[in-house]
Parts: C-alpha cells; structure tokens; sequence
C-alpha cells in the first residue's frame, strides 16, 4: 500500500472538481448554493479496507442525520486509498445501501456516487458523458433526501438534468474536458 495521501491536497482537489465541473459546468444546479452557504463536510477517509469504510460511512451517515441541516447539509467522504477499481466500487455501492438500511436511515439520507472512472451502464468507457460523475478520487456522496426533494420542486423539469448534462459534455467534449483542469 502507498503512503496515506495528502488530506489536504484531495480535498483542495475534491473542491476544485466542484467549483469547476460540478458548479462550473452546473452539472447539479442544487450545488452551488450549499457550496457558497458552506454546508459540505470533506471527510477523507483513512480506510485501508471495505469493512473500515463501511464503518467510517456508518459515523458520517450518522453525524449528518445528527446535524442541524443549516450548518451541514451534506458530506463527501472520499476514499483514495480504496477501491480504485470501479468495478469494485459499483459492488461496496450495495454495502452502503445495506448501512443506510442498518442505520434505519433509509428515506431520510441517499448516497450518491462518485469515481476517476465512472461508467453508466450501457455505455461506452469513453463517452465524455460519463464525466458527470467523474471525480478525482472514489468519493460516497451522503445527501439528506428532504434538501433533494427540495431542491427538485424548485428547480423546473429537474428530470431532465440527466439528458442535458449528457448534451453539455458531448458538446463540451474531451479537449474541453480536459482543459477544465489547466491551470
């Protein structure tokens, strides 16, 4: 195993990814206002195994439950020591979903997903489309489900946010992709 990583570097570089794809690109039209009212947890996770950040996902489900939605209102715990693979990833998602039922959280928190190597089913690895949920580390995005449903009855036909991130990173493109990331 590699040395710990930096904890601030994957931040800053989680928070980077925000500002510039996820805001800048408005992938999620809902992230710009708990970003800029800084209500996002950056939890970088020490887990060398599943069963380690099964635990660690089980205490910040936990703690968001626990919180006051005004001051945080969601978590990224990322995860850049484990599960690489997405493949791997895909299947711990099944775990997470199994702590959140454990919890008895299930209704009340979802846990979104993140990964360097995202891949919607059915799709082709290199569709540039596949950047919406392309993040610089493995990251478990722990969201409360009543911000979402909020956040959804304000925003018009927020089911097709899918369909039009789709549009904007084919028009967007590789070269446009990765010149996000310059500078």
């Amino acid at each position: 195993m590699d040395a710990q990583p930096d904890k601030e570097r994957v931040i800053a570089d989680t928070r980077r990814w925000i500002e510039r794809a996820v805001i800048g690109l408005n992938l999620c039209p809902f992230a710009k206002a708990v970003v800029g009212k800084d209500q996002v947890r950056y939890v970088v996770s020490d887990a060398t195994d599943t069963q380690m950040l099964a635990q660690e996902l089980a205490v910040e489900l936990q703690r968001l439950a626990d919180s006051d939605p005004e001051r945080l209102d969601t978590t990224l715990l990322i995860h850049p020591q484990l599960l690489q693979d997405f493949g791997d990833y895909n299947d711990f998602l099944d775990v997470a979903d199994a702590v959140l039922v454990d919890l008895e959280l299930d209704g009340e928190l979802q846990v979104a997903s993140f990964h360097p190597d995202y891949r919607f089913a059915d799709s082709d690895d290199g569709d540039v489309a596949n950047c919406s949920n392309r993040s610089p580390y493995p990251a478990l995005h722990l969201l409360r489900e009543a911000s979402v449903e909020r956040a959804v009855a304000v925003f018009p036909e927020a089911e097709h946010i899918f369909e039009r991130n789709i549009e904007t990173l084919r028009r967007l493109g590789w070269e446009g992709w990765r010149a996000l990331w310059v500078r």
